[in-house]
């Protein structure tokens, strides 16, 4: 973390000096707003939280309930989820009040007395190492804590604004503020809304979602499944391990939770009549209790107080576009309304998705909204925002799909007695949150140039591994210092005697065909946009920073401080170039500001990287 810049700081650092709207910002919720969010849920208060790092841009967020979430439905937060705090700021502290997953075990009828279940597998969690991030289990209320904090403290200042539900809008085309929101308070009063954006975050009823005619395309499972959080005593020996219990009566998915006693069980009710209407949702607590005791035999649990409860079928739909253009003329105006998470992707909640999913949608596409408000890059940045996460959202339908099929089936039903634990250990990466993989776009480069960095693959999200600080020899994950603040990563990879490294460094800092001075505004810092980073292949202490090129060494602030933390080398045991198979002759890697590489290039190869950059930017 960096302060001081603009003059010494004794207070906490995380809170950022309020700045433009931020400024003696009103609490009444204005009658125009450059980007109205409806919903605090995960994706809504994601995208509160990164507009709130740009102070020139005017962001509101309403919410129907009267005050925060008390207890969320969610809890599973995936390793990428636990990558994207760290960009936030808060990935340590929810950390330590979470629940972390280890490992599962898996629980099937004992062959020696089917009526019993036993344990037959226990599986790490994460057993290749996909990630150094953990795997966490922590109630979606503190996630969401702790975003609306990071909003609060941004330069805009934004709190969510409670009391306030969506009724409907109209897009006019016309004037600054297209978008006209119809809201209604506690007392039912009408209140109009401008905006030139329209964030729909509202849930798997979403009323945005309605309002610009996109469709929920999908069905319902006909199976049932009673979830409930509660404080029990039970002689199961894994209630503090994540199981998959499958019996003849029946499947668990049990999770622990934080705090050392909660826990949560997915009851399998069974089938249900396509003539239900719904009735099963009815089904009392206590036969949800007593399902789960004949499952667990010859266990037993004994609840002494729930919670939250619900029963439910699953569902798997997608919306057929995620913002208001019609499929017929997508490319031919640009969208001023979107939808995210559950308004655009419902499934089950047994893969542990929904939030997280939910979050990525918000981290995409807020970015891009301060891009185009700030006039840094054209509308048609926009439309990436469909482009990219519609085929996520069908991908994780398709995923949940077969997950949920396996977990509901008995083990006699399945293709091998160990089915569902291989289906878990194979598909890792994609629970995990690391197989999301853009293709070739506007802000996606072509693979030309992919070998030179094999680790590091267009369109997937950038992986860290730790490399020395020069200025001082602390070892660092270079992911971890990549901040949600809307700017873009260059990190040049240096070749092994750092010619061509200085030679792309004096034209990145002096060349007017830089992207980092072609689209720079006057009186911003040299890296308002860009954060460049050096790497070089020798030893940090054999590394002479005063040759790095200057804009290795930014100029920050009112005083112009130079920033030396900027400058890297690889880890001599453990180096970066090896781990992520980097060419040794050098190679630029450029990434995201949602932590996705965008292009591998050549140290040499500065016409490539100014032209990929000049679609993206206006100025």
């Amino acid at each position: 973390m960096q302060f001081h810049h603009h003059g010494y700081v004794s207070t906490d650092p995380r809170i950022k000096p309020a700045a433009g709207v931020g400024i003696d910002r009103p609490a009444e919720l204005p009658d125009e707003v450059d980007v109205l969010i409806v919903g605090s849920g995960p994706a809504g208060m994601l995208t509160a939280a990164q507009m709130a790092q740009f102070p020139s841009i005017t962001t509101a967020l309403v919410e129907r309930r009267d005050g925060r979430l008390v207890i969320g439905q969610a809890d599973g937060i995936q390793a990428r989820s636990v990558e994207t705090f760290q960009a936030f700021g808060f990935a340590e502290r929810i950390i330590q009040e979470a629940y972390r997953i280890t490992e599962m075990c898996f629980w099937k009828p004992d062959p020696e007395n089917p009526d019993h279940i036993v344990r037959t597998a226990r599986t790490p969690d994460d057993p290749t190492g996909i990630s150094e991030f953990p795997h966490l289990i922590v109630n979606q209320a503190r996630v969401l804590d702790y975003y609306a904090e990071a909003a609060a403290h941004g330069p805009a200042r934004l709190k969510p604004n409670y009391g306030w539900e969506f009724q409907t809008l109209e897009v006019t085309n016309e004037g600054d503020y297209p978008v006209k929101v119809t809201l209604t308070d506690e007392d039912g009063n009408e209140r109009i809304i401008s905006a030139k954006y329209v964030l729909g975050a509202d849930g798997a009823r979403s009323r945005v979602r309605d309002s610009i005619g996109a469709q929920h395309v999908g069905g319902v499972s006909y199976h049932a499944w009673g979830v409930m959080d509660v404080l029990a005593n039970t002689d199961f020996p894994d209630v503090r391990t994540k199981c998959a219990i499958q019996s003849k009566h029946g499947s668990i998915l049990h999770i622990p939770r934080e705090g050392g006693y909660l826990f949560r069980m997915y009851v399998d009710l069974g089938e249900v009549a396509a003539d239900d209407a719904g009735a099963v949702r009815k089904t009392p607590l206590d036969t949800i209790i007593a399902k789960a005791n004949e499952i667990i035999t010859p266990y037993s649990l004994d609840v002494k107080d729930v919670a939250w409860w619900s029963v439910y079928e699953v569902g798997h739909r997608v919306t057929d576009r995620f913002d208001d253009v019609p499929v017929e003329q997508a490319g031919e105006r640009m969208p001023h309304v979107f939808i995210a998470g559950d308004a655009c992707h419902t499934h089950s909640a047994k893969a542990g998705q929904g939030m997280n999913v939910s979050m990525q949608d918000g981290f995409n596409l807020g970015w891009k909204l301060a891009h185009v408000l700030e006039g840094r890059s054209p509308e048609s940045l926009l439309s990436t925002y469909t482009a990219e996460r519609q085929v996520i959202a069908q991908n994780l339908i398709d995923f949940d799909r077969e997950w949920s099929s396996m977990m509901a089936a008995k083990s006699e039903e399945l293709e091998s007695p160990t089915a569902l634990e291989e289906f878990y250990v194979k598909t890792i990466e994609f629970p995990a949150g690391f197989m999301t993989e853009y293709p070739e776009s506007l802000i996606v480069g072509n693979n030309k140039h992919q070998d030179l960095a094999k680790g590091f693959t267009l369109g997937k999200r950038f992986k860290s591994v730790i490399v020395n600080r020069v200025c001082d020899g602390n070892p660092k994950h270079l992911g971890h210092l990549h901040q949600a603040d809307g700017r873009w990563r260059i990190y040049a990879f240096g070749d092994k005697d750092s010619t061509k490294l200085h030679e792309f460094g004096e034209w990145l800092g002096t060349n007017p065909e830089s992207p980092v001075l072609a689209h720079r505004k006057d009186g911003e810092d040299i890296n308002a946009l860009f954060d460049v980073k050096a790497i070089y292949q020798t030893p940090y202490d054999e590394v002479d920073i005063t040759k790095a090129p200057a804009i290795f060494k930014p100029e920050n602030g009112p005083f112009g401080l130079v920033n030396l933390e900027n400058v890297f080398a690889a880890d001599v045991e453990e180096s970066i170039f090896d781990i992520r198979e980097l060419s040794k002759d050098g190679v630029v890697v450029v990434v995201r500001p949602d932590q996705y590489v965008a292009h591998v290039l050549p140290l040499d190869a500065t016409d490539e990287l100014a032209a990929f950059f000049k679609p993206i930017f206006t100025v």
